[in-house]
């Protein structure tokens, strides 16, 4: 009899793969092990099992299994089923879930390895010079990768050559599969028991009166283990007897001293519990009990509360309902930034059964947190951090929360699959029969529509916890400003004389500029030219602290020009501004003052949010310059004071959300000030102060804003009444992108008719010198958004079969953000 296992293979391909097993093999593995297969000629990769079968493939025959590589299944049936529907909702491979979801270590890949054929001698003149290059380099190293054969040769086809060498008999090509995790140890060391008796102790202290630096390792051993009994780390006694490893194995060598290992975690969370309960207050208690109402009829719910409400205290009850049940709980967040302040806060009260995940951990990192999950350990209860948690092997999963569920951050862009984490989220919860609430001071107008037609439930929080005031708005008009030359650089007078008023009383002020760099534009100002980057269709943005002008799509950076690129001229000027222009002007306005910058330059290390936010929460900084890193649900209890430097760019921007998302953070970064019982104010500087949003903002009105941005949806079929894919297609072709575009609309626009909007050039229309070109469908209520699916997937096959357009690479984005 045939037993068959159908498997998803860490590839953008739409189809599993089939492999054929023995009948031990058959009834040993199970759905959601790794199994290491070969694919294509002398590749091996590690595929998930999804199915096991009796039915052979009707197209190819299925090949044996190269290894198992599990014991038990390292995915569970739920996680197997959330891949599926990721994969069709979001139109995508399997494989793309696939190598988003497992952190790389599970990810076992061969490389290629080409080494010398023994006794071959190489003759030399039949050789062309690759081959040459090739043989002279393995003569002198033993063994080589692929890739390092490619940056010898600096060329990217490289097999022919190694083919040929093949074919001469010179070089072997084999396959070395390597497994990347490998548990963390410590080395430790105990004295040899044989010298544990007192008399064989001063026996040996005599002995090793001859070598002063090993007899001063040992006292400094009796001295430490004479405190403490516990295994003592190598680590600490080199570190206490100021010694040298060398000297230590040569105790080792000598027999005196034993060595061995532990496995350690890598992630370890000291956290103390502080905080044995939490009191809300009535307006809190009335919106966690009308939650937990909702929770019994299986609804989504959707917690509107106004910044600095106490959302987060409703969130931890929850959360504690549910792990009293034994479950599983997950906090979704949108900004890496977001989990430092909440991990102190839920650790304090939950101590060590809070666990973090997010991209900055390094893959082994991952391997530990994902384990923990998976063993549905005390300490792997609650789970918080970015989107990609939603991937995690929950056995038990009772509450998720999605904390700014409004953000676009929740939204994958690249790679696939481009899925938002929030949408996704809904899903899961409904797989677990978990619950799920979606918290929100300014709420995405998809979500209120969801809640306005009873789809959610609705709880709202209309004040501030403790009755705080909101803060007081007030809009500055620059345009005027300018006019009289009552600015000095970009700041207004009164934007100044309300930093100065908020530093004197030793509060705090926060500043939100929403482009980092020092200015975006350097222009000529006899000919007007502005240097521009190669590979994109961008203007080079400037950066004071490294001199430079970089590309922030592609990162092509050249020196700073002080002379115009095009005529020579030495009139060239910045236009624009950034993060670090406002730092560069505040530090000179105030130079008494510690000032800090928050934006993707600053915090590129592991630590650098928690540094940044550390040093503010301890006063450390007066003054926090961000990007909208900052805007997003971090509590700064001495903020009085926020002032957004220029609101128009947020709101002239090409995107029917433009004008939800301005709104959105302004109000965030709004949120930010006067959140203990002193009043705060917030300033926004703008040339347009008429503008409808900026007088929503001023008011806090978000109803009247959801109101108007949804009239305008409406009127231009748009999210929630329509929902969209859009399609863009990429080619460093010029006009092979746009026939393939043609082609393509055309194609839908038989299907789908007046519902395709396009082909047209995006905004930046060159990235890498890669031509974009975007396409959009738009799907009413009533058509089926499955078969509407199934009829793109089966129009973009008849392109892909299309010889000419071979080259041009289509990516479909559901439900762009």
């Amino acid at each position: 009899m045939s037993y068959f296992a159908d498997l998803i293979l860490p590839l953008p391909l739409d189809n599993r793969f089939t492999y054929s097993l023995t009948q031990e093999e058959a009834e040993f593995i199970q759905p959601g092990m790794r199994l290491a297969v070969q694919f294509g000629k002398n590749r091996v990769y590690t595929g998930i099992v999804a199915e096991i079968h009796q039915n052979p493939p009707e197209v190819y025959e299925a090949k044996p299994i190269h290894q198992i590589l599990d014991e038990i299944p390292l995915l569970t049936r739920e996680q197997l089923t959330f891949w599926h529907w990721i994969a069709s909702y979001y139109l995508c491979a399997e494989g793309d879930v696939m190598r988003a979801a497992l952190p790389g270590a599970f990810l076992l890949e061969s490389e290629s390895i080409v080494k010398l054929v023994k006794d071959a001698p190489p003759d030399t003149e039949e050789l062309n010079d690759d081959e040459y290059l090739v043989v002279e380099a393995l003569q002198r190293q033993s063994s080589m990768k692929i890739q390092e054969i490619e940056q010898l040769l600096d060329r990217k086809k490289v097999l022919p050559v190694i083919n040929k060498l093949v074919a001469k008999n010179l070089v072997d090509l084999n396959q070395e599969i390597y497994e990347q995790f490998k548990p963390k140890q410590l080395r430790y060391v105990r004295l040899n028991p044989a010298y544990e008796a007192e008399s064989e102790m001063h026996q040996l202290l005599d002995d090793l009166s001859r070598a002063p630096k090993q007899r001063e390792i040992l006292l400094s051993y009796f001295s430490i283990t004479a405190q403490s009994k516990r295994p003592l780390k190598v680590k600490n006694l080199l570190e206490e007897s100021g010694a040298s490893n060398s000297i230590l194995k040569s105790l080792i060598d000598k027999n005196i001293f034993e060595e061995f290992f532990e496995e350690t975690d890598r992630v370890v969370f000291s956290g103390e519990i502080s905080q044995h309960e939490i009191h809300l207050n009535k307006i809190q208690q009335e919106a966690f009990d009308e939650i937990q109402e909702n929770f019994r009829q299986d609804q989504v719910c959707l917690l509107h509360g106004v910044t600095s409400s106490g959302k987060t205290e409703i969130y931890i009850k929850l959360i504690e309902e549910v792990i009293n049940k034994g479950k599983q709980a997950l906090y979704l967040l949108p900004e890496i930034a977001l989990t430092t302040q909440l991990i102190k806060r839920l650790q304090n009260f939950f101590g060590d059964k809070v666990l973090v995940y997010h991209s900055k951990y390094s893959v082994n990192e991952r391997v530990e947190i994902y384990k923990k999950v998976m063993d549905n350990s005390e300490k792997g209860k609650i789970i918080i951090g970015a989107r990609s948690c939603i991937f995690l092997p929950f056995q038990d999963l009772g509450l998720i929360v999605v904390d700014e569920e409004h953000e676009s951050t929740f939204k994958q862009f690249d790679p696939a699959p481009r899925y938002h984490a929030r949408d996704a989220a809904v899903v899961l919860a409904n797989m677990f029969k978990a619950n799920i609430v979606l918290g929100s001071a300014t709420p995405s107008i998809e979500s209120y529509f969801n809640a306005e037609h009873n789809k959610y439930s609705l709880v709202e929080l209309t004040r501030r916890f403790g009755n705080v005031l909101m803060p007081e708005v007030e809009i500055v008009d620059i345009k005027t400003a300018h006019r009289k030359k009552k600015m000095t650089g970009h700041f207004s007078e009164r934007l100044i004389a309300e930093i100065r008023e908020s530093l004197k009383e030793e509060e705090q002020v926060i500043l939100f500029q929403n482009r980092r760099g020092f200015s975006p534009i350097l222009e000529c100002n006899t000919c007007g030219h502005s240097p521009q980057c190669p590979n994109c269709d961008v203007s080079l943005t400037y950066h004071s602290h490294n001199n430079q002008l970089r590309c922030h799509y592609c990162g092509y950076h050249i020196a700073m020009q002080h002379q115009c690129m095009a005529c020579g001229s030495n009139e060239v000027s910045t236009k624009g501004f950034g993060t670090e222009q406002v730092e560069t002007e505040l530090k000179a306005l105030f130079p008494k003052h510690k000032i800090g910058r928050m934006d993707q330059d600053t915090t590129r290390g592991k630590h650098g949010y928690e540094k940044i936010i550390q040093a503010f929460e301890d006063h450390e900084t007066d003054i926090l310059i961000g990007t909208q890193m900052l805007t997003k649900g971090l509590d700064f209890r001495k903020v009085s004071l926020v002032g957004i430097m220029n609101a128009d760019n947020l709101l002239n921007f090409p995107d029917f959300r433009a004008h939800e998302r301005s709104f959105q953070l302004m109000l965030q970064v709004a949120g930010r000030s006067g959140r203990t019982k002193k009043r705060g104010k917030v300033l926004i500087q703008t040339y347009n102060p008429h503008h409808q949003i900026i007088q929503q903002v001023s008011t806090g009105d978000y109803s009247e804003m959801y109101k108007e941005q949804l009239e305008d949806r409406y009127q231009y079929q748009y999210p929630p009444y329509f929902r969209l894919i859009r399609l863009t297609l990429k080619c460093r072709d010029y006009s092979k992108t746009n026939e393939a575009a043609e082609w393509l609309a055309r194609a839908l626009e038989n299907v789908f008719d007046r519902y395709v909007l396009g082909p047209e050039f995006p905004p930046v229309a060159r990235i890498r010198n890669e031509y974009y070109k975007n396409i959009l469908i738009k799907i009413p209520q009533k058509q089926s958004l499955g078969k509407t699916k199934k009829m793109v997937h089966r129009i973009l096959n008849s392109f892909k079969a299309i010889g000419a357009y071979r080259s041009v690479r289509v990516v479909v984005n559901v439900d762009p953000q």
